[in-house]
């Protein structure tokens, strides 16, 4: 290989992985979080972002509408001082240009009540479901043909299925959770979230050590087969770590590190599905469920979801399972309990990545299969790639 000035070997960018490469503001034609939707009150309006594009949500008569936010007069945000002023419509606060909430459409200017831009103009508007306590947005070309919302979701595993979880759109499940910008690219995050290689870094972890749970330092492929691939037509697309076809590192003489728990992982597969969404089955606790979102906001940071799910059948299989969340799972498991140390990992990695070098300069190794299987995915299988914002 030819050096460089600076006496480093020259490394390509193979072209099975460019399209992953080039997907820095992440993947577009897609379903993603918005907001929870206690989060959204009857009447109200808030921003978000999403592969760089500002999203305007408003509820009104229980509905959850989604509109650009950014005013096509003077390209304001229509969140920075939310206006709406009937419940059909959102009103620039600038100079009052006011649009139908269901269809985009410019249905008044409120000082220029007959201006001839009035039904002729319109602001983009983006589909939406609300879910499981959830809001989802569609984002992406405005003529794409919306799929529905479960093809966006991890695979449901089979009822008979031995150790099945719940399914965020399950009629019986409850999802429970929190979401925090974490300040890396959000392939980072995605790599981060079902790498073998990285329980280490959860190795004294006080939810590892409170179950005394056998937790490798990492797990090996044994073979190919060790990733499942789900890339079915009409269907979700993903990759399945099964761990059964992965041999555990439990001791690294070298170092002397030795794992302490006892209690094995039961039940527990990790997977990954477009466009960025992370199952961890039978995790933190057996019959429990682990969902995460790596929604891209910009090319330097995303939205962090950490979901736990668990069926309950009735009201009060619902309130024992609201009471554990808040006082052992949403701290011990989602914040600074565990989570903690993988946003902290996708932020060291953005110093090495975020100026590009860290994509040629890496060196893989025997722990990175699923990494690898990743990329490949969304390279093959991406619906489109999200553009760079004309402006920051």
């Amino acid at each position: 290989m030819p050096e460089d000035a600076a006496g480093k070997k020259e490394r390509k960018i193979s072209k099975a992985f460019q399209p992953y490469v080039d997907a820095e503001w992440g993947l577009k034609n897609y379903w993603y979080p918005a907001l929870f939707s206690s989060e959204l009150a009857e009447g109200e309006l808030k921003g978000v972002k999403i592969c760089g594009v500002p999203i305007a949500l408003r509820r009104a008569k229980g509905k959850v509408y989604a509109l650009k936010d950014e005013c096509i007069h003077r390209g304001v945000e229509l969140s920075a001082r939310p206006m709406c002023l009937t419940d059909e419509t959102v009103t620039c606060w600038y100079h009052g240009f006011t649009y139908d909430l269901a269809s985009g459409e410019l249905v008044s200017i409120v000082a220029a009540p007959d201006d001839k831009m009035i039904g002729n103009a319109r602001l983009r508007t983006f589909p939406v479901e609300e879910k499981s306590g959830m809001i989802f947005v569609f984002v992406g070309d405005e003529d794409y043909k919306t799929p529905p919302l479960s093809r966006d979701m991890p695979h449901r595993l089979p009822e008979d299925y031995e150790h099945r979880v719940a399914h965020p759109l399950d009629d019986n499940a409850v999802l429970l959770g929190i979401h925090r910008t974490g300040n890396s690219n959000w392939r980072l995050a995605v790599e981060n979230g079902a790498d073998t290689g990285h329980l280490f870094i959860h190795l004294d972890n006080p939810l590892v050590m409170a179950l005394d749970r056998q937790l490798p330092l990492g797990a090996i492929a044994e073979s190919e087969d060790a990733i499942s691939w789900y890339v079915d037509d009409d269907a979700p697309k993903g990759i399945v770590n099964e761990y059964t076809k992965y041999t555990p590192v439990l001791e690294n003489k070298v170092v002397g590190l030795k794992v302490k728990g006892k209690n094995p992982w039961k039940g527990g597969r990790t997977s990954m599905f477009l466009p960025g969404v992370l199952l961890v089955e039978n995790w933190p606790d057996y019959r429990l469920a682990q969902y995460e979102w790596y929604v891209p906001i910009d090319n330097e940071h995303h939205e962090y979801w950490e979901i736990i799910a668990a069926v309950c059948n009735t009201e009060e299989e619902k309130k024992e399972f609201e009471i554990q969340y808040e006082n052992l799972w949403k701290n011990l498991a989602l914040g600074q309990g565990f989570n903690d140390n993988d946003l902290f990992a996708r932020e060291q990695m953005q110093k090495f990545y975020g100026h590009h070098s860290g994509w040629t300069d890496e060196v893989l190794c025997s722990l990175d299969a699923y990494v690898i299987a990743w990329r490949k995915l969304v390279a093959q299988h991406n619906r489109g790639l999200a553009e760079v914002p004309e402006r920051g």
